[in-house]
């Protein structure tokens, strides 16, 4: 029962960490492993999973936001004017391949909101955003493994 509640906490903790709502999952990821409620590989998938989904949300939030316009949205969920701007600006600069960064702190809510507005294609959305919040939670998995 401590695996399933171990790897319910880093879904939700993943899942709301991505999304346009401030939150952090590291410290959640970190603390399991170091705890050794739930098999590592578990985790990693489950973090991974959830964290894309979380960012999906953003996506279709943005998809909103083409379609009806910020205001459809509550204000709580709107995002920043500046953050937006800095995604919208790396978004054009970079164009997909900054999907891969969409773990980076600040940054990377907004940038997967932007993705949904220029209804970027959810299925090479969601194939990038994994590959690099799967990298992320691979990294501090290898750093944790090497320090104990």
């Amino acid at each position: 029962m401590e695996t399933f509640w171990s790897l319910a906490g880093m879904a939700g903790a993943a899942f709301v960490a991505a999304t346009l709502l401030p939150a952090q999952s590291e410290a959640v990821y970190l603390g399991i492993l170091a705890a050794r409620t739930a098999d590592p590989l578990a985790l990693f998938v489950v973090a991974s999973l959830a964290n894309t989904a979380g960012s999906v949300v953003n996506w279709w939030l943005g998809r909103l936001i083409a379609r009806h316009g910020v205001e459809k949205l509550p204000q709580r969920l709107r995002p920043d004017p500046l953050r937006f701007r800095q995604a919208q600006g790396w978004f054009s600069r970079f164009g997909w391949p900054s999907l891969l960064f969409a773990w980076l702190p600040l940054a990377g809510d907004p940038l997967t909101f932007v993705a949904g507005t220029l209804n970027f294609p959810l299925g090479r959305f969601i194939l990038l955003v994994l590959a690099g919040k799967a990298g992320r939670y691979a990294m501090l998995w290898a750093g944790w493994t090497a320090l104990t």
